[in-house]
């Protein structure tokens, strides 16, 4: 009896691990557009994070505006974001796609601040190199009163 009990459990275990746990939602976003959906937000969470005044400053919700540039509303989102991550395996891999897109765009990115870094540290070294060539200009007072002490003029007042 408890053979029979032990392997009825264990055989309804498996069978309810093969039934989705989610149902699959009727308006349900395709995988790449979800994909897109969760970078977009990623990198603007990631902006906020590191600003948050130049998110304030527009006076925009990072939300709102992905979700009007997919045409998707909240809850759409909502729902498939749950139904994709009630599968762990393909929720990590769109998550290390994710990552490998950021990444690719880090190394473009840091490139391009060398690149910039360099201009600007060139500007800076041309700029002292020229006003260390460029000879200085005396005081011109400074020159009055040396020409002025040389000359000796004589003094009409004194008594020969």
């Amino acid at each position: 009896m408890k053979k029979t009990l032990l392997l009825l459990t264990v055989l309804v275990g498996f069978i309810s691990c093969k039934e989705e746990a989610v149902n699959k939602p009727d308006n349900l976003i395709a995988r790449d557009k979800m994909i897109d959906v969760m970078y977009d937000l990623s990198i603007l969470d990631a902006v906020k994070y590191q600003n948050p005044a130049s998110v304030d400053t527009f006076k925009i919700n990072p939300s709102q505006y992905i979700y009007k540039k997919y045409k998707i509303d909240s809850v759409q989102f909502a729902q498939s974001n749950i139904y994709y991550a009630s599968t762990y395996i393909d929720y990590k891999e769109m998550y290390d796609e994710i990552i490998k897109r950021i990444d690719s765009k880090k190394t473009v990115l840091d490139s391009l601040v060398k690149k910039q870094e360099k201009k600007e540290a060139k500007a800076t070294a041309d700029s002292i190199k020229r006003i260390k060539v460029t000879p200085l200009k005396t005081d011109s007072l400074a020159l009055k009163k040396g020409s002025i002490a040389r000359k000796k003029k004589k003094d009409t007042l004194r008594i020969q």
